[in-house]
């Protein structure tokens, strides 16, 4: 039963791109009590499907759940394939901190050498800090942008990766909002 349950709240996740308030898992389950949402999303708690945040808000633990990893393929030459068969979780793989970590599409061709393109997604966890090298979700001049962070001489810029455009030196201010951490590409 909790199955069920687990599974309309991740339907209505995939069709929303939220999750569920109480109001609306009182609709799904057929429940005429938010009493009775509440002891549903203990449970799911418990079993560790979902969890809440600081804000008291609920998360999916394990969106994708645990697919096959069956080891590595060869981008060169043709070589006999090495079969792992484990399995591994999408959401362990690219989130770190559930809690500080959003997604954002991507607009623009300026971090095109990094094999960023338009329309990609980008994970980001929200960090006020981040290292040279680094590429991050900042706001500068009044502006976001994602850019490569550079530190050098006591100076702080953004660096795109496509060599038509120029660094961008804050002429202002320069806040690092979050450090981008993976990229998805639906082929």
């Amino acid at each position: 039963m909790l199955g069920e349950y687990k599974d309309k709240i991740l339907s209505f996740y995939e069709r929303n791109k939220r999750m569920p308030v109480y109001s609306e898992m009182m609709q799904l389950f057929g429940f005429k009590s938010k009493n009775a949402v509440a002891k549903v999303v203990e449970k799911l708690i418990d079993e560790g499907i979902f969890q809440k945040d600081t804000a008291g808000k609920l998360l999916p633990t394990s969106l994708f759940g645990e697919i096959p990893f069956l080891g590595l393929v060869e981008a060169g030459f043709p070589t006999m394939a090495d079969t792992l068969s484990d399995t591994m979780s999408l959401d362990s793989y690219l989130i770190g901190k559930r809690e500080s970590t959003y997604i954002l599409e991507v607009k623009g061709d300026s971090m095109i050498e990094e094999g960023i393109k338009e329309g990609d997604l980008v994970i980001a966890e929200r960090k006020r800090e981040a290292k040279d090298g680094d590429i991050v979700i900042a706001y500068v001049d009044g502006g976001w942008t994602m850019k490569y962070l550079r530190k050098s001489g006591g100076k702080t810029w953004l660096e795109p990766a496509n060599k038509l455009l120029k660094p961008i030196y804050p002429k202002e201010e320069l806040q690092v909002a979050a450090v981008v951490k993976g990229v998805i590409r639906k082929y």
